[in-house]
């Protein structure tokens, strides 16, 4: 049968560019931490903009080839049908399985080419941190029908960015930078958290198990609450030990969309999972905000 031709805008919504900021941000929010702490540091370290900018595209390509990646496993085990919620390229007949297969191929090499070509002008220690991305990307499908996505999330959206965007822009791995993984991971988890615990009764259904499945309903709310709130909370406790700038407190202005997020989720306990069907998209949003508001206290407090 002969494949129909796509327009650009399928191809967009195949990769699920909502979700970017979970990759992208904490590669800025790095970018912003390291010409805040370049300002007194001793011994002094420069940054390479351009080597920053490239590991922020490399990252959001390797998250696209992810997003295709475990949709094709997904709808192939039946975890994703007709009657579930999210993306729907392969469930609404938009792609074919082997379509989506392919992009996730070209996508990957993609990134695996210039991945390698970073490590090629920067240095080894980039290769450790590529190869641990590379796994979660690949291993991602088969850790979360074992409960183990959100670890995995964690990993490869907030501890490896940070170190692996602190060693391509200054040449050197910051340990430091760590420092930055939890608040902006944790919002991280909580989209996949809110989407996993949408997707429960259809999960179950095709035998897989989440983390918020193994927990129960009652566990994933208070679970999306912490990961929501506990990073206004680290960053408030890093202020006033001085780890960050007072300036950071800017992100408290992101209270207001993750209190519609908590109210959201709330909402299920009555209304069932319906009523978190864009939950994932709209904590993805959270996400961003945070993100960027925290990379301004950064900008801020190297300026004034």
């Amino acid at each position: 049968m002969e494949q129909r031709k796509h327009t650009l805008k399928e191809w967009i919504i195949a990769v699920r560019p909502w979700s970017f900021p979970a990759s992208a941000m904490p590669v800025i929010v790095t970018l912003g931490y390291l010409l805040w702490k370049s300002g007194d540091a001793h011994p002094p370290f420069t940054i390479h903009w351009g080597y920053g900018i490239w590991a922020l595209v490399n990252i959001i390509l390797f998250h696209a080839a992810g997003n295709t990646w475990s949709d094709y496993f997904d709808f192939k085990k039946s975890v994703d049908a007709e009657d579930t919620y999210g993306v729907r390229t392969l469930t609404g007949k938009m792609f074919t399985p082997e379509e989506i297969r392919r992009l996730s191929a070209i996508l990957l090499a993609v990134a695996a080419a210039g991945g390698a070509t970073l490590l090629a002008l920067t240095g080894l220690p980039l290769l450790w941190i590529g190869i641990g991305g590379l796994a979660c990307t690949l291993l991602y499908p088969a850790m979360k029908y074992m409960a183990l996505g959100d670890l995995v999330i964690f990993i490869a959206y907030a501890i490896l960015p940070t170190l692996g965007t602190s060693y391509a822009a200054t040449g050197s791995v910051m340990w430091d930078s760590l420092w930055l993984a939890p608040p902006v991971g944790l919002i991280t988890v909580a989209i996949l958290h809110a989407n996993n615990a949408r997707d429960t009764a259809t999960d179950r259904r095709a035998q897989i198990r989440t983390f918020a499945m193994s927990v129960g309903q009652l566990a994933s709310r208070a679970i999306y609450y912490a990961e929501i709130l506990i990073p206004f909370a680290w960053i408030a406790v890093c202020c006033a030990a001085g780890v960050f700038p007072l300036w950071s407190l800017l992100v408290m202005a992101a209270l207001f969309p993750a209190a519609a997020g908590i109210r959201t989720m709330g909402r299920s306990k009555k209304e069932g999972m319906s009523a978190i069907r864009s939950l994932d998209e709209a904590t993805a949003r959270l996400q961003m905000v945070f993100s960027l508001l925290f990379t301004i206290s950064f900008i801020l407090a190297s300026f004034i």
